[in-house]
C-alpha cells in the first residue's frame, strides 16, 4: 500500500507532518542537512528574543566610549544578535530545499516587532512567534495579558505576509478563546504548547541554577487534548509541540487533529537520525491498519467527532477520581 504522508501547515505543502522545533540542532548547517535527509518536512529555527533586538538596539544608539545599563544577553552563552539570526535565517535557506520556519520571542507590545520584516526579507518561508510570559505582576489581572498578546500578534501580523504562526502556552485562563481571537486576527497557525523552564535550588550555592530539561511522553497529554478541542473549530492549522517521543505519538498527535508535529527532546537525545525512525514507524502503523493517508487519522478523536467527547472535558477528571 502506498502511503502519502503528505500535509498542509501554514499554507504550506510539506512532504510529512514532522519537522524539528525550535533548538539549537539548527546552529550547525550539517546537522540541519542531516534532519532534513532523515525525514525533516520543515526546519524550525530557535528564537531571536525581544531582549536580544532591544539591547542590540540599545547598544548601537549609545556614542562611542559609552555603555549600557546592564542588559544581560549579551553575556548568555550561545546568544546571538539580530544581524546574526539573518545570517542564520539566510545560511540555513542555502543548506535544505525544505521551508525554514524563523520564530522571534517576546512579551510586551513594541517596535522589536518590526524586527519581523527583516526575517521575512532574509528569506524565512514562515514565522513562529513565540509568546513566552511569566505573570509575577500581582496588580496586572489576567484579562490585560491577554490582550498584550493580541497586541503583539496584531502587529506581526502586519509586519509581514508570509505565514504566522502563534506558539502559546497551556496556562491562560481560557486557551480555547484567545486561540478563536488569534484566529480572528488572521494567523496560519497555532502551536500547542512552548515550555516553561524551571529553574531549579542549589541548596550548596544558595542560588538558582538553570537547567534544560528534555520533556517526558507525559507532556504530550496536555497537547493532545488542546489539538482535540481546537481542531474543526479555528481556521488556523495545528502544530504539536513537545512529548512527542515515538511513533506511536505521532500516531496520537494526528489523530486529535494536529497538521504538524515538532520534535526536540527525542532528537536531541537520539540524534538527528531518529527522524527517520519516527517517520517510518507512522509509516509502518499506517500500513498495519489499513491508512493510506493522513486524511485517515487527522481529527478522528478531536471534540467532534471522539466516541467520547466528555473525556476531553470534565467528566475524565471525574473518572479518573473515581478509577484511583
Amino acid at each position: 500500500m502506498a502511503i502519502d504522508l503528505s500535509t498542509r501547515y501554514l499554507g504550506l505543502d510539506l512532504s510529512s507532518p514532522l519537522m524539528p522545533g525550535a533548538s539549537a540542532l539548527v546552529d550547525d548547517p550539517d546537522t540541519v542537512r542531516r534532519l532534513e535527509d532523515a525525514g525533516a518536512s520543515a526546519i524550525v529555527l530557535y528564537s531571536l528574543f525581544e531582549e536580544q533586538i532591544r539591547e542590540t538596539s540599545l547598544r548601537r544608539s549609545q556614542p562611542p566610549g559609552g555603555s549600557t545599563r546592564a542588559v544581560t544577553f549579551a553575556s548568555v552563552p550561545g546568544a546571538i544578535g539580530p544581524d546574526a539570526y539573518l545570517e542564520l535565517v539566510h545560511r540555513t535557506k542555502l543548506a535544505v530545499a525544505v521551508p525554514v520556519i524563523a520564530s522571534l520571542n517576546g512579551r510586551t507590545v513594541g517596535d522589536w516587532i518590526e524586527h519581523a520584516r527583516a526575517i521575512e526579507q532574509a528569506g524565512a518561508d514562515a514565522l513562529e512567534l513565540n509568546l513566552y510570559f511569566v505573570a509575577t505582576d500581582v496588580a496586572e489581572p489576567g484579562a490585560a495579558i491577554e490582550e498584550r498578546c493580541v497586541e503583539i500578534v496584531r502587529a506581526a501580523r502586519a509586519a509581514v505576509t508570509i505565514p504566522l504562526a502563534v506558539k502559546l502556552s497551556p496556562f491562560y485562563t481560557s486557551v480555547a478563546n484567545l486561540a478563536h481571537r488569534f484566529d480572528g486576527l488572521g494567523v496560519d497557525g497555532l502551536v500547542l504548547f512552548n515550555r516553561f523552564f524551571q529553574p531549579d535550588i542549589d541548596v550548596d550555592k544558595l542560588d538558582y541554577v538553570a537547567r534544560l530539561d528534555p520533556s517526558d511522553p507525559t507532556e504530550l497529554k496536555v497537547r493532545l487534548r488542546w489539538i482535540a478541542l481546537l481542531f474543526g473549530r479555528v481556521r488556523a492549522s495545528l502544530a504539536l509541540s513537545g512529548g512527542v517521543h515515538s511513533p506511536i505519538d505521532v500516531v496520537k498527535g494526528l489523530m486529535a487533529g494536529a497538521d504538524a508535529l515538532q520534535v526536540v527532546s527525542a532528537l536531541l537525545v537520539h540524534g538527528p537520525a531518529f527522524m527517520r525512525t519516527l517517520r517510518d514507524g507512522l509509516v509502518g502503523w499506517m500500513e498495519e491498519h489499513g491508512h493510506a493517508s493522513l486524511a485517515d487519522l487527522r481529527g478522528r478523536l478531536s471534540l467532534g467527532r471522539a466516541p467520547n467527547p466528555g473525556a476531553l472535558e470534565r467528566a475524565s477528571y471525574i473518572e479518573a477520581l473515581r478509577a484511583r
